[in-house]
């Protein structure tokens, strides 16, 4: 490049920036095979570019054929070395498959998988924590999601490590894993079925860490997309979980989006009306949540209400506070909060108005609004409860 060469001296393609990317996962497995074989080894003196790296590098075949070789080192390293020398393996592949398809597609193709399924009930937590967490990274790529899923036997091995796991942040990752994998639609009774993993996921959510509480509300909001999984939720404890999260920071808004969810079938609904906190949880989302946390507490209610029959409406409509919330939401709400509040004034002033003799007064459900929401449709359309959640890696 010094001497004003811009091409590639291996394929001839003519380079589309002279900036060079430090191959880390490479160096470092350099470095540790020195180590191994007792060959001296001057590291490289390592130099801040994050300020001259772009932030998105484009992957030339150079790179991709580089990336490429360097996973099919790190992948006979996880089938043929020693103990320790897996171990290492598992991390760089870890750091290799945290950005870009093409590396997540190129581990997988080497055949990383089963390899790192291997890992998972290692006595070694490093081992074991770097195996997950690198199956949640290439689980990112859609195609990865079907290999880890048809391979024998690992889902139940993450599954584990969600419940037993040698570290607090392998048990995290294997709750992200199953986030991840949960996306694919088949997927999600699957996991559901599998014994212990809603469990784990609800315990999770009691009692983790600020992170791990956030994993868990995601991979529960997912499995609560599938209806077949409302039973299998209930008896493994998923629904109490998701009530006490409404009073958490950080989950209590994915847990408000699970909850409709489940309430909209009559067996969820008899749950949730069944958990002395839950109106009064849902409620307390609605007057201090955030916008989209309003509106999955307004959606939970409303559809606790339809789903619950009598019993369920009456609890919610004289619930203290609500119709002031309900007002407030009608002016402040998004626009699919004012639809659902509209919807659950009338449910509640229709109830109110069945319930009491003639003559009576209850609470009043007057709908005074300044958007199209106060007009008389029913509005008994799906509810849709929005929720955009990005995997991480790590």
């Amino acid at each position: 490049m010094e001497d004003g060469h811009c091409s590639c001296p291996k394929t001839g393609q003519m380079l589309t920036h002279t900036r060079l990317v430090q191959n880390r996962a490479l160096r470092n497995l350099i470095s540790k095979w020195c180590e191994a074989h007792s060959i001296p080894y001057d590291a490289p003196e390592i130099t801040d570019t994050s300020s001259e790296t772009p932030a998105v590098v484009e992957f030339t075949k150079a790179a991709i054929a580089a990336n490429k070789a360097t996973a099919e080192l790190l992948v006979n390293q996880l089938s043929n070395g020693s103990q320790g020398a897996k171990t290492v393996a598992a991390r760089e592949i870890r750091l290799l498959a945290k950005t870009g398809k093409e590396n997540r597609a190129c581990i997988a193709e080497a055949g990383a998988i089963p390899l790192l399924h291997n890992l998972l009930p290692s006595k070694n937590p490093i081992a074991q924590e770097n195996s997950v967490t690198a199956l949640l990274n290439l689980s990112i790529f859609d195609k990865n999601k079907n290999r880890i899923m048809e391979e024998f036997g690992c889902l139940r091995s993450i599954v584990n490590v969600l419940r037993f796991g040698l570290t607090v942040e392998a048990r995290e990752n294997a709750a992200a894993t199953l986030f991840s994998l949960s996306a694919v639609h088949d997927y999600k009774r699957r996991i559901t079925e599998e014994e212990g993993a809603v469990e784990a996921l609800a315990g999770l959510l009691k009692s983790g860490s600020p992170r791990g509480k956030k994993d868990a509300v995601t991979a529960l909001f997912n499995l609560s997309t599938h209806i077949g999984n409302c039973r299998r939720m209930i008896d493994a404890g998923a629904v109490a979980a998701l009530i006490g999260a409404l009073e958490t920071e950080g989950v209590a808004e994915e847990a408000a989006g699970a909850l409709a969810l489940l309430v909209r079938q009559p067996i969820g609904a008899e749950a949730v009306g069944k958990e002395e906190m839950a109106v009064a949880g849902l409620i307390g989302m609605m007057r201090r949540g955030s916008p989209r946390g309003k509106e999955n507490a307004v959606a939970a209610l409303l559809e606790l209400c339809r789903s619950g029959g009598v019993v369920a409406t009456q609890k919610v409509a004289r619930a203290p506070a609500l119709a002031s919330l309900l007002q407030s939401l009608l002016f402040t709400g998004t626009k699919r909060a004012r639809r659902k509040a509209a919807s659950l004034a009338r449910v509640c002033q229709r109830c109110e108005a069945a319930t009491l003799p003639m003559g009576r007064w209850g609470v009043e459900y007057s709908i005074t609004s300044n958007s199209t929401t106060s007009h008389g449709s029913s509005f008994a359309g799906d509810v849709s409860v929005p929720l955009s959640i990005t995997v991480r890696v790590l």
